[in-house]
């Protein structure tokens, strides 16, 4: 019977790209999750279909198990989200151990408590000046043009030793690569970036910053990773800095439209860290999908058999709604406890970056609830507009007054 089960083929569903409203989490995602712990998927770009994985424990065993490479998606035309999902030969997206384990090893100081540490107070300064300069400025305000798009900018540019006058001009290659469009604009964008890092980071056979570029250019300079695998890395990092506008925006969109949750945290400061990890849980940063991996053989997940060679994607946002993990998943809850979200992925290929975004939404929930106990939307709800053809979700505007 186990056998029978591991032949059987779920049909292949359409997983178009779709602009949703504000939260809402994607019903297509949702049907897939009730269809069965493994299902079939054909995502708008790319060619034929791909498995997606969807429970919480299976996701944790893909995403960590040796079984499943992501190098191997080389010169295969994958069923992805977007044209430039396509792997590119070095990027550490597509490395497996040990090459993955050699290039990240570099920069892991700077994502350690230790190095976010380094950035906390200057973070926090940042930010202070920013809301001091939107509060200076008058209502109404967009919050997120005033603060929380300049605020993880600054803050990557901290860490990253990226001088402040050029981080504008990283922002607005990194928005580009980052939605879902794709021609010779984007294309420029990412040459641009690529070419900024290249420059920034250089050989630097000794020394002693603490600095993401810092850190790449002395691992280049000793020969433990190529200028090319540092500057893939470098352009990487950046790409999920950004990423906390648009988590952070969708953040204080629900603590606008639902403002219990944010006087209880106005009345509860100690429970601030808890709550922003349960946001990080609920919120549905992305569209659809990343990258995907590839069988390197025959596993069966949950009776389902995957051939080696087949195209296998997982859901973090499926996983983080496991009712078996999750009691009430659909649910903002802020005494849940224990919160074992994957929002940050899992396995060698999770994000570094998990201690830092954690400190900018602390320091941003801080910093807004404190200073303007009377913030409010200054439209309707259904007037935010959010962002469309974009891979990661988030409002393109947040217009608020106090």
């Amino acid at each position: 019977m186990r056998e029978a089960r591991s032949r059987a083929m779920p049909p292949v569903r359409e997983w178009p790209a779709v602009d949703l409203p504000g939260s809402e989490f994607d019903p297509v995602l949702a049907e897939l999750m009730r269809e069965g712990p493994v299902t079939r998927v054909s995502l708008p770009d790319g060619e034929g279909w791909a498995w997606l994985v969807t429970r919480h424990d299976d996701v944790r065993m893909v995403t960590d198990d040796p079984r499943f490479g992501r190098a191997a998606v080389l010169d295969r035309q994958v069923t992805r989200s977007a044209p430039h999902f396509a792997p590119a030969r070095g990027a550490v997206g597509f490395l497996d151990p040990p090459d993955h384990t050699r290039l990240r090893r570099p920069v892991a100081a700077a994502f350690t408590a230790r190095g976010v540490e380094r950035v906390r107070e200057r973070s926090r300064d940042l930010l202070g000046e920013l809301v001091d300069a939107m509060v200076a400025g008058g209502p109404p305000a967009d919050l997120t043009e005033a603060v929380l798009r300049p605020f993880p900018v600054a803050v990557m540019g901290e860490l990253m030793g990226v001088p402040p006058a050029d981080r504008p001009a990283l922002h607005t290659w990194t928005r580009l690569i980052l939605s879902s469009s794709h021609g010779a604009e984007v294309s420029e964008a990412g040459r641009e970036l690529s070419h900024y890092f290249a420059d920034l980071v250089g050989p630097r056979p000794d020394g002693s910053g603490e600095d993401i570029a810092s850190l790449l250019g002395v691992a280049v300079g000793r020969g433990g990773i190529t200028l090319e695998e540092a500057v893939g890395l470098a352009v990487l990092l950046q790409l999920g800095g950004e990423a906390v506008t648009d988590n952070s925006g969708q953040m204080f969109h629900l603590l606008l439209t639902r403002p219990e949750l944010a006087e209880r945290l106005r009345s509860e400061p100690a429970l601030r860290p808890r709550a922003v990890d349960e946001l990080l849980r609920w919120i549905p940063h992305r569209n659809a999908v990343g990258l995907s991996r590839i069988a390197l053989e025959d596993v069966v997940v949950k009776g389902v058999r995957i051939r080696a060679g087949e195209a296998v994607y997982v859901s973090y946002l499926a996983a983080n709604r496991d009712p078996a993990v999750f009691p009430g998943p659909d649910a903002i809850d802020f005494d849940r406890s224990p919160n074992p979200h994957v929002s940050f992925g899992f396995g060698p290929h999770h994000c570094p970056g998990g201690m830092l975004v954690r400190l900018e939404c602390e320091l941003l929930v801080d910093a807004v609830l404190d200073r303007l106990p009377g913030l409010k939307l200054a439209v309707p709800p259904e007037d935010v507009p959010f962002k469309k053809g974009a891979l990661i979700r988030g409002p393109e505007a947040l217009p608020v007054t106090w």
